[in-house]
């Protein structure tokens, strides 16, 4: 392929802070009475807050109005940014900086295309900020994985056409994603659940800016 973008979804990625998205749902679970396993958390992956807090809520029978589910929103993702606040460089994936550094080197460019609203604290936490061209988050977009918005805007935001570019991503919702916004795409971590990617891998370490031109 003519590679010339690369757009990393940010959890499970780049970085792990699914375990502190873990956390932060788990006891806010405990608060209403109910437990939140990491099982259940499966389901969350790639998914927005509010649509994440309506599965949370459907495992533990509640209903609310939607103001109600607002509040509680935002009181979990206050504990959750207390824990990435403590975020370091030690926290960045096996092969994550040496493959952002060869993409640079041979003037690909590079973005991130997170649901997350969180994603520039995070960056900021683990010294990754500038290595990015673009960053599209939770607050640029207005449609979940596995709706391509967010990899569309990507490119956009990077002036170039969808086949050109390559999509890192840790989810289901994400690969579908992916597909559909027409771009090649690398599905890190398991296989079986990962099946339909271009190629999965365990994680950055096991994939060269060689293989991705050979996609």
């Amino acid at each position: 392929m003519d590679l010339k973008g690369c757009i990393f979804d940010l959890d499970g990625v780049i970085v792990d802070t699914a375990k502190y998205h873990f956390l932060a749902w788990k006891r806010l679970a405990a608060e209403l009475g109910f437990e939140f396993t990491e099982e259940d958390n499966e389901a969350l992956k790639g998914v927005s807050r509010m649509e994440s807090l309506d599965i949370l809520l459907r495992k533990g029978g509640i209903r609310m109005e939607e103001k109600e589910k607002e509040a509680l929103a935002a009181l979990k993702n206050g504990w959750y940014v207390k824990l990435i606040t403590g975020m370091t460089p030690d926290e960045i994936l096996p092969g994550s900086i040496d493959l952002l550094e060869a993409l640079r080197s041979e003037g690909i460019l590079t973005a991130i295309g997170s649901a997350s609203k969180n994603a520039g604290t995070i960056l900021e936490g683990i010294g990754l900020r500038s290595i990015f061209d673009v960053i599209i988050d939770g607050n640029k977009i207005t449609r979940a994985k596995p709706d391509p918005e967010v990899f569309l805007k990507g490119a956009e935001e990077m002036k170039l056409p969808p086949s050109s570019c390559v999509v890192f991503e840790d989810a289901q919702a994400g690969i579908e994603a992916a597909l559909a916004g027409g771009m090649k795409c690398v599905g890190v971590g398991d296989p079986e659940l990962l099946g339909r990617a271009d190629v999965v891998v365990p994680d950055l370490s096991f994939i060269t800016v060689k293989q991705l031109r050979n996609l």
